[in-house]
């Protein structure tokens, strides 16, 4: 006995395209494979992002755009740059709409910092000192190790902007999210560097929070 086709509607598609910012005919064959439910299709898109990025990782982004935002009020305001292979990419709405959300996320959440890797030896070593005193208080002797991991998982979340949970849809890290962007734009896209300004605070010199060279990690 065969199984039915499946029917997709376009209803669905826009759906997956709002979810995702993939392109029509990507989400159309997703939710086609995924038998028409949305969660799998959208898992299915994430996965195909990251084998994107990862094949895209050795190349260089060097073009790109500075996205911006500044919070109603105008007491906080945010810089990021954002980088891709071409001029052309870094022109279009999609590649634009990134740095701003980006920009949003970035006033939204404070991170620290770029990516893990981007954490001070002494700061981490710190954090982790701390957080093995806490679990030794609370965890049994043979779980410390496996409660203290978790938590230092949190603080990267909470503290890197790679592993943050974007504020427009936290089933997303923002890794997921611009993996996805290198696989709808078709050209490696990577965060170099941001800003923060905060009205009334302290002058820290360059003001830059996290900063590295484009093409100085696989992203």
């Amino acid at each position: 006995m065969t199984s039915q086709p499946v029917t997709i509607t376009a209803q669905q598609v826009k759906e997956l395209r709002e979810k995702t910012g993939a392109g029509f005919m990507d989400c159309r064959a997703a939710l086609i494979e995924a038998g028409g439910d949305l969660e799998r299709a959208a898992q299915l898109l994430r996965k195909r992002g990251q084998a994107v990025a990862q094949k895209k990782a050795a190349r260089q982004a060097a073009e790109g755009a500075i996205g911006s935002y500044v919070h109603t009020g105008g007491k906080l305001g945010v810089l990021v740059e954002v980088n891709c292979e071409t001029d052309f990419v870094a022109r279009t709405a999609e590649f634009q709409r990134l740095c701003h959300d980006l920009a949003m996320h970035i006033a939204a959440l404070s991170p620290r910092y770029l990516r893990r890797e981007d954490v001070p030896a002494d700061v981490l070593e710190a954090e982790r000192q701390a957080l093995r005193q806490q679990a030794s208080e609370t965890a049994d002797p043979a779980e410390i190790e496996r409660v203290l991991q978790g938590r230092l998982e949190k603080f990267f979340e909470e503290n890197c902007l790679y592993e943050q949970r974007f504020i427009r849809d936290e089933s997303l890290t923002i890794r997921d999210l611009i993996e996805q962007a290198t696989a709808l734009l078709g050209e490696k896209v990577s965060v170099r560097r941001f800003v923060v300004f905060k009205v009334g605070e302290p002058d820290t010199g360059t003001g830059v929070v996290s900063a590295r060279p484009a093409d100085a990690s696989s992203d």
